[in-house]
């Protein structure tokens, strides 16, 4: 099926664990949700991927990964989102953003979209690459394109999550 796809595609999951989120890239295997953070991250090294924290210290999100687990984890994280379009408030992203200073790590522009309208408004270029090392590499010159969502969005994910309580609606 990947063969058909016109462009690259990187397996990843958005991991829920007991400490919040993590994204596994380049996985041949789903990562149970609910574990500790740190059991997590091994799995995820175990099967070549690589460690990414998805919308880091954002303020608003009760899924937000927590600041003891990525200090816990810091050594093992190979990216961390310094920009998130939906971050609400300036200064979560710039946590971010200092976190990736203060620890070396590589950093990451997204629009982490909800709705059509919101892709492609952040987004990461960079040069080409093969499998998780390249990628590593390629994230180094990599540029981060980077416009704020509209606080809108949010309540167009909140109708979204209550119409799927109320009305058992589910997108097609």
């Amino acid at each position: 099926m990947l063969e058909a796809c016109p462009f690259k595609v990187i397996v990843g999951e958005e991991i829920r664990t007991a400490d919040g989120e993590i994204i596994g890239l380049f996985l041949k295997e789903e990562v149970p949700p609910r574990l500790p953070a740190d059991q997590t991250v091994k799995l995820i090294k175990e099967q070549g991927g690589l460690v990414s924290i998805p919308h880091a210290f954002d303020r608003l999100r009760r899924k937000s990964l927590t600041e003891e687990a990525a200090l816990r984890i810091a050594d093992r994280i190979d990216i961390i989102e310094t920009f998130n379009a939906r971050v609400t408030f300036a200064r979560d992203n710039e946590r971010a953003r200092r976190f990736a200073q203060d620890h070396t790590l590589l950093t990451a522009a997204v629009t982490d979209a909800h709705t059509p309208g919101e892709l492609g408004s952040s987004y990461v270029e960079m040069p080409d690459f093969e499998g998780p090392d390249e990628f590593l590499q390629s994230l180094k010159q990599a540029k981060l394109v980077t416009h704020t969502a509209s606080p809108f969005v949010h309540a167009l994910s909140y109708w979204a999550r209550l119409r799927r309580r109320v009305f058992g609606w589910k997108p097609v």
